[in-house]
């Protein structure tokens, strides 16, 4: 099983970066944190590195169900959405596949809301 879900789209970086936020917030998640990677890997360690964004997203209602059933889900929280540039032309998004993440927890209670969060993950790259 892969433990993301992924599509690969044809366009502009950033353009494809604010569309990924858009469908985010369609399918009810706000993104929390926004991390630069190739920003973050030059400044640390004065590498060149390709296009690479983290988004951490979180559909509230869905994280405060999960938070209700298993305390310590926060570990896994948020969602990840990585948009990443894999040549002039292509850009990849994938989101965690929170089935897959999930395989980790004890606590049957949790897949349904995980199948749940799966189908909008899906949704928004299945948009995109």
């Amino acid at each position: 099983m892969k433990y993301y879900l992924e599509t690969q789209i044809t366009g502009d970086f950033d353009e494809i970066v604010a569309r990924t936020k858009e469908v985010l917030t369609h399918e009810g998640f706000g993104v929390l944190t926004e991390i630069d990677i190739q920003e973050k890997l030059k400044e640390k360690l004065d590498v060149d590195y390709s296009k690479y964004i983290i988004l951490g997203a979180c559909n509230p209602p869905f994280a405060y169900q999960a938070l209700q059933q298993e305390v310590r889900i926060g570990t896994m929280l948020p969602c990840n959405v990585i948009v990443r540039q894999l040549d002039e032309e292509t850009v990849e998004v994938a989101s965690v596949d929170p089935i897959a993440s999930m395989l980790a927890v004890e606590n049957e209670t949790l897949a349904g809301i995980a199948l749940a969060i799966r189908e909008k993950l899906r949704n928004v790259i299945d948009s995109l």
